[in-house]
């Protein structure tokens, strides 16, 4: 299913096309879409990555990552809704691990809104809870979510 979608390292350049999955992939109730000079911010640093999904010249999905030691923390990732089901996500979820294992890490983090559908690539990814902050987000819609912390060693493996 995902065999035109073709990963790479995003550049300045390509904001304008990251931002318009953003913009796409996130609900603005929840207020967790970050802006265009947030996600600038990640370029300049070398602990950073944000990489896009091509398909074709269309920009599908994106994640931005950072690592600190043997630590990596996954910041963003976004489908768009048109491009969903095909296997993007978890795409992405690899490229991430790949990049950071690359580097050094060993633990890998996210974190997301506690009703978030999400958490079922990530538990797909090998991810569990190991924390949650109650009432952590407050949405734009008014209503505050807890947030959890999800987190998969490196000797972990995937669930087959």
């Amino acid at each position: 299913m995902t065999g035109s979608i073709r990963l790479a390292t995003a550049r300045v350049g390509d904001l304008a096309a990251v931002m318009r999955v953003m913009d796409a992939a996130f609900d603005p109730a929840f207020g967790e879409a970050w802006s265009g000079a947030q996600l600038l911010t990640l370029f300049a640093l070398p602990s950073a990555r944000v990489c896009v999904a091509w398909d074709g010249e269309q920009a599908c999905g994106f994640s931005a990552a950072r690592i600190a030691g043997p630590e990596s923390e996954l910041l963003l990732l976004a489908v768009d809704p048109l491009f969903r089901g095909r296997g993007i996500g978890a795409l992405l979820m690899d490229d991430w691990r790949a990049w950071a294992a690359a580097q050094g890490a060993e633990d890998y983090f996210l974190e997301m809104r506690a009703d978030n559908d999400a958490v079922h690539l990530y538990e797909s990814a090998g991810f569990s809870e190991c924390g949650r902050r109650p009432a952590y987000y407050r949405g734009n819609d008014g209503v505050v979510r807890d947030a959890i912390t999800m987190r998969r060693s490196a000797c972990e493996r995937k669930p087959d």
